[in-house]
């Protein structure tokens, strides 16, 4: 391990990955930050250098919803830094209504499952290559409310939904997430790599910012101590820094404590884990194939 280990996160322009990125920096990190936003990202490299004034850090830009960005800067950053300790999967989106993205996909299953898949498979082997190192995914108990999971038709689901139906959509792509973290950590074990998921409890943060109100209901269970978001930044740098989670994998670990979760019972089965990983590799191999970046 380098003297300054190199941690990647994403979805760390705002949230609780913001505040992960800030303090892993203060510990030590150098940070490698994924954004879409070039006015957020100069914001984030601001506050984690003030926070942190010898951390390296470097952006590289993608789209979540567009998949393409994603195994491009994934190859970029492979291409760029041929050792990284610790990737962290936080980005996420809750959408209120459904939107299609370029690839035809559902935004939601985009931006949440298919996007840290590709990120993760294109940085796979740099990861093997820097051992020990950390896979951390960000899950969440909203898994619960997934109603379940039809493997081959849901990958695909395009069908429309409102706010109200949202949570269920939701819920399934965070599934999906516990689901790729545990079989991920069955094919590295033994090779000095973790692989573990967390629950990061209620925080007031932007994920839910499509909704009208969020901006006054944010402020207002901030001012009533509801949702302080430093507690699922704290499970996300604990996972990452703890000596703990550096020799324990395929965990599901809660916010409160590091409580080890029983996830429902889908994600219990290795049959289950094992048809999804081939169902979403055979979907998105020709993200991988193409070494430009773009698909065929």
């Amino acid at each position: 391990m380098s003297k300054r280990p190199k941690v990647l996160i994403t979805g760390a322009t705002d949230g609780i990955g913001q505040l992960a990125a800030m303090e892993l920096a203060r510990q030590g990190a150098d940070i490698i930050l994924t954004a879409r936003s070039q006015s957020k990202a100069a914001i984030t490299r601001a506050l984690i250098e003030a926070a942190a004034p010898g951390a390296a850090i470097e952006l590289f830009y993608a789209d979540f919803s567009d998949l393409r960005t994603v195994v491009a800067a994934g190859r970029a950053i492979a291409a760029r830094h041929p050792h990284i300790e610790v990737l962290i999967n936080n980005a996420g989106l809750h959408a209120f209504e459904q939107r299609i993205t370029k690839g035809g996909f559902g935004e939601m299953i985009a931006v949440n499952y298919f996007a840290p898949w590709l990120l993760t498979m294109t940085l796979r082997e740099t990861l093997m290559r820097s051992a020990p190192a950390r896979i951390i995914t960000v899950a969440s108990e909203a898994s619960r409310q997934s109603g379940g999971l039809d493997i081959e038709a849901d990958l695909l689901d395009t069908t429309a939904f409102t706010a109200r139906g949202s949570s269920k959509i939701y819920g399934r792509t965070k599934l999906l997430d516990i689901m790729f973290s545990f079989e991920l950590a069955r094919q590295l074990e033994g090779t000095g790599v973790t692989v573990n998921c967390l629950d990061p409890g209620f925080n007031v943060t932007s994920l839910g910012r499509e909704l009208g109100f969020a901006g006054p209901l944010a402020k207002a269970l901030t001012w009533l101590g509801i949702g302080n978001p430093d507690r699922g930044s704290g499970i996300i740098v604990r996972l990452a820094t703890d000596p703990e989670f550096g020799a324990d994998t395929g965990l599901y670990v809660s916010v409160k404590d590091a409580r080890r979760l029983t996830p429902i019972a889908l994600a219990n089965s290795e049959e289950h884990r094992r048809r999804l990983w081939i169902s979403t590799a055979t979907l998105l191999s020709t993200f991988l194939e193409d070494r430009d970046g773009t698909a065929r």
